[in-house]
This record gives structure tokens, C-alpha cells and sequence, in this order.
């Protein structure tokens, strides 16, 4: 099964590149279905038809969904809010606004990524496409499963069997209601659909493509974005530069222009070299519907196939060099200044600006002590050095620093 999600900066284009794309898919026989996660709903205004909460035929071959995601959240975090509604109301906050309070900011959004992942498991389509949230959000969401995986390891079950030793001892200090199996068992039901959510978004059938329009602040965040997404492991294979104004014309403003997109364009050039980089016209009408959206897909995709996957940065990878080991890790656009790195125990802690990864290490690396790092050729590289070559103690943990 082939899934394509498309995401950028808000007001670039990326429903409406979503749709095209997914009206290309099933014009040329696939069972599509494209699928919004994005609160703002544009993809039926596109397609021209009424947004639904299940999976609508819109043409031939083609289905539309706008997820549900207040309903996907009473589904999965009914037994989480219920606990916490009861603490609340020991408390004396009014019911309604404890209903407020119990409300994640965010969590809405994290659950609709739960009925991609339905959708993609359902065996009931040949292509999944998805419109994501804007990038900010996008990126946000795609870095949860990881984190929360993190937390579900080391600290739930610890306080799982604390809470179940010295729960009537805590009720009675506490004077509030305990959490109950069902709340932990809650949480883990979401952790392991939330990991599943991950394992279907980096699987080799699934590619990310980055929209953007020719100007300097839209490309500085899809840059971003292209890293933060490949740390964490996503592939992006596109990325599609909306909104070109086409050469011509004497008017100095429309020249102007002209000129100031050309740059962006070079520039995005070399930005996302290796990926397979596509660009749209301004068009001279809004392409909404079907025939208007196949039309834009040819020129987009200029008779190549639109579902055919690009080439991306590689994963994480291993390399033995005379003096010990490597450990590479994609960081395309990354300086760096930008990259920090630490060591604890088994695992090394990646950021990149305000986005950290916790990358657990190879078993074959875990004994080994780190001798050095640097950003090289779009990859973070690590030097390990056998600890039987060393007489340096390797602590389990070390201070975070800049490389």
C-alpha cells in the first residue's frame, strides 16, 4: 500500500496538491482514499464536495474523509478524561469546566494521526493520502509516538506498581481518587496504537513531500522541516514549490517578482538536492474540482507517476573504520551549531534547535565510548572507540554540548 502525506506552511497549497494528486491516483485505476488531519478542513472545498467523518466515493476510485477528531477522542481518551474529571470534581471545579480542563490542548490532533493508521491497516485501499496539519503541528504530532514510547519504558510502570502498592494509603493522605487498572490500561492502549502509528508513517511505502511557494520565509521553514522530519526518522521524497508565476509580461511589478521567485527557486534547488524537486504555475483560475485538479496534477507531475517514490536521505547506518566505529545519522540542512549531542547510557540524545530525539544505540555500539562527533555532508557522524582501546572510564551519562 502506497501513502503520501503532504504538509507545509499553512496557505501554501498543500490540500490542494494533496488532491490533485489523490484525483491522479485514482484516475489511473488505484482505490484512493485521501484523507485530511487538518483541523481547517480544505480538502473537500477543493475537491468540491461535502466533508464526511467515513470514507466517501467522490469519483471513480476516489474516496474523501475528513477525520473526526473530537470523536476519535472520546473513543481513545474517555477512560484517561473520566479519571482526571473525578479529580476535578473532589477539587470543586464545576463539571463543564472540568470537561475543559481534561481537554489536552493538542490532543485532538495527535488522535486523528490514530485513524490514519486505521485506514492504512484497514487492507482496504492501494493508496492513502494524506493532508496533514500544518508543518509545526505536522512535526510536533510525527515526534510524539517516540517520545511517548520514552516515557511508556521507563516511568509508567514504575508508577503503575507505586500507585498499586500504596493506593489506600494515597487516597486517604491525598484525599483524591487513585487511578484505576483501566486508566493505566488506557495508556498503554494508546502508546501501542500511537508506536503503530509510527512504524506505518516510516515504513518503505510511505513517503512525506514538503509543499512551499517561492518565497524566502515559506522555504526557511520547509528547510526545517526536511530536518526535524528526517531526524526522526521519516522519509521525504518531494517537495513542490506552489504558486510560480510563469515568465512573461512587461509590467515592472509582475517582473519584480518574477525575479524574486527565480531566486527562491534556485535556492530551493540546492536546499533540497536529491529530492525530487516539482513546481506548479499560478494558475489563472482557483483549481477546484475534479477536472481542474487532474489538470494540475499533469503539469505537476509532467507524465511522471505521481505515486512513484524519490530517492530521500538514507536511514541510520553503521560503518567499522581502522580506529573504531561510526555512527551516521541523517541531518540534511543541518549546521553545526544548530546540533547538540549527549550520551546516557545506551542511548544518545539528539537536538536540533527545539526538537530532541532519543536515538537508542545498535547493541554492537552500546559498549563503546563516543571519541567525537561532527555534521558532515547532510549527516550527523559519531565516532565510537572500542572501550578495550581506552583507559577512560565511560560515565552513563555525560553533559550535553554543542559539537
Amino acid at each position: 500500500m502506497r501513502i503520501l502525506l503532504f504538509t507545509g506552511k499553512g496557505g501554501v497549497g498543500k490540500s490542494t496538491l494533496a488532491a490533485a494528486t489523490a484525483c491522479a491516483s485514482a484516475a489511473a485505476g488505484h482505490k484512493t482514499l485521501v484523507l485530511s488531519t487538518d483541523a481547517a478542513h480544505s480538502l473537500a472545498d477543493a475537491l468540491d464536495v461535502a466533508a464526511t467523518a467515513e470514507p466517501t466515493e467522490a469519483a471513480p476510485s476516489l474516496w474523501v474523509q475528513h477525520v473526526d477528531a473530537q470523536q476519535r477522542f472520546e473513543r481513545s481518551w474517555a477512560d484517561i478524561q473520566g479519571y482526571l474529571m473525578s479529580v476535578l470534581d473532589v477539587a470543586g471545579v464545576d463539571p463543564v469546566a472540568a470537561e475543559e480542563l481534561t481537554v489536552i490542548p493538542g490532543a485532538e490532533e495527535v488522535l486523528a494521526l490514530l485513524e490514519v493508521r486505521a485506514q492504512a491497516r484497514s487492507g482496504e485501499w492501494d493508496v492513502l493520502v494524506v493532508d496533514c496539519a500544518p508543518t509545526a503541528e505536522t512535526l510536533r504530532l510525527l515526534a510524539l509516538p517516540e517520545a511517548l514510547g520514552w516515557y511508556m519504558t521507563r516511568v509508567l510502570p514504575v508508577e503503575r506498581r507505586v500507585v498499586k502498592a500504596l493506593k489506600p494509603v494515597l487516597t486517604r493522605a491525598a484525599g483524591v481518587p487513585m487511578p484505576e487498572d483501566s486508566v493505566f490500561d488506557a495508556i498503554e492502549r494508546l502508546h501501542v496504537e500511537l508506536d503503530d502509528v509510527r512504524t506505518v508513517l516510516t515504513g518503505p511505502d510511505t513517503s512525506i513531500r514538503l509543499v512551499l511557494t517561492p518565497e524566502s520565509v515559506v522555504l526557511a521553514e520547509a528547510r526545517r522541516a526536511y530536518t526535524f522530519l528526517t531526524l526522526f526518522g521519516y522519509s521525504v521524497d518531494a517537495a513542490v514549490v506552489n504558486r510560480v508565476f510563469p515568465d512573461g509580461g512587461a509590467d515592472e511589478w509582475r517582473a519584480t517578482w518574477v525575479a524574486a521567485q527565480r531566486a527562491v527557486l534556485e535556492e530551493a534547488a540546492d536546499s533540497f538536492a536529491g529530492l525530487d524537486l516539482r513546481t506548479s504555475v499560478y494558475r489563472p483560475t482557483e483549481p477546484v474540482g475534479r477536472a481542474a485538479l487532474l489538470d494540475l496534477a499533469t503539469d505537476v507531475y509532467d507524465g511522471s507517476d505521481p505515486l512513484a517514490k524519490g530517492s530521500g536521505a538514507a536511514g541510520m547506518s553503521v560503518r567499522t573504520t581502522g580506529s573504531g566505529r561510526v555512527l551516521s545519522v541523517p541531518l540534511p540542512l543541518a549546521a553545526q551549531d544548530d546540533v547538540r549531542l549527549a550520551r546516557k547510557g545506551d542511548e544518545l540524545v539528539v537536538s536540533v534547535a527545539s526538537y530532541r530525539r532519543l536515538l537508542t544505540l545498535p547493541s554492537g555500539l552500546a559498549r563503546h565510548r563516543v571519541a567525537g562527533a561532527r555534521v558532515h555532508d547532510g549527516e550527523l557522524q559519531v565516532r565510537f572507540t572500542d572501550p578495550a582501546s581506552t583507559t577512560t572510564t565511560q560515565t552513563t551519562e555525560t553533559p550535553e554540548e554543542t559539537l
